[in-house]
């Protein structure tokens, strides 16, 4: 028997509008894809591209992340875009790169993002939505989700999913699925992206600040800067000396 979907309310009122955002076509305006208006190969194939950017979260549609099966049945029409997507979102591909490497609350907000098109309301909903993970399993949570009157009424069977409510900063497309202590370790960006050294360095100025008075620790590194660098007596052995040099030669 799977726990209902706990209750959550909005955090503002724009939360229950059905969007806010420019009203004028711009930039920032999303491109809706719809199967319906893909009337040749080349149009089905945008439809396509625009599912696995949305769920892979890539402006290049990698050949490792294609899954040849679903898209040959999305384009027969033999699924609909709705299960095209639920297909990418449990494939291997989508497991590894996504799921196994974030926390349940991290996931919902990516699923969020992915699939309804919207961040979460708040800590409450990320709350809710991560039992249905610890209940029903990743694929039970994902059926739910897409399965949701929420996705019914914003994309229904045959639109890819996108970023409906957007007022300032990136899409949600073009942010990272994990930047961890360990994948930014990893990566090296820990030592060349300068926002990650200013936060170490805050980090340590807090701690010195924690420090009592007359602490040896607060003193540690101007100990270290004024310590003369240590020089030790010359070692020298019989056997490196040469004799025949000390002697005086004749005239």
């Amino acid at each position: 028997m799977s726990l209902p979907l706990l209750a959550y309310k909005p955090t503002t009122q724009n939360h229950r509008v059905a969007s806010f955002g420019p009203a004028d076509l711009d930039e920032d305006t999303p491109y809706i894809y719809r199967i319906e208006d893909a009337g040749s190969p080349g149009e089905m194939q945008q439809v396509i591209w625009a599912a696995y950017r949305q769920v892979f979260s890539e402006h290049a549609t990698l050949k490792f992340n294609r899954q040849v099966t679903l898209e040959s049945q999305v384009s027969n029409r033999a699924i609909s875009v709705r299960d095209f997507i639920r297909g990418l979102a449990k494939s291997e591909r989508f497991y590894n790169t996504v799921v196994a490497v974030n926390d349940n609350y991290r996931l919902v907000d990516i699923c969020l993002k992915r699939f309804l098109g919207r961040a979460a309301y708040n800590e409450a909903e990320k709350i809710a939505w991560s039992i249905k993970i610890g209940t029903l399993g990743f694929h039970g949570f994902l059926d739910v989700l897409i399965d949701s009157e929420e996705y019914t009424a914003a994309f229904g069977d045959y639109t890819v999913p996108y970023q409906r409510k957007r007022m300032e900063g990136r899409p949600f497309n073009l942010v990272m699925p994990r930047y961890g202590y360990e994948y930014r370790d990893k990566v090296g960006t820990t030592t060349t992206d300068w926002r990650f050294a200013l936060e170490q360095f805050y980090s340590r100025k807090y701690e010195m600040r924690q420090l009592r008075e007359g602490d040896p620790r607060k003193f540690r590194s101007m100990a270290n800067a004024i310590a003369p660098t240590p020089r030790y007596a010359q070692r020298l052995s019989s056997f490196e000396i040469d004799y025949m040099n000390k002697v005086p030669k004749r005239k």
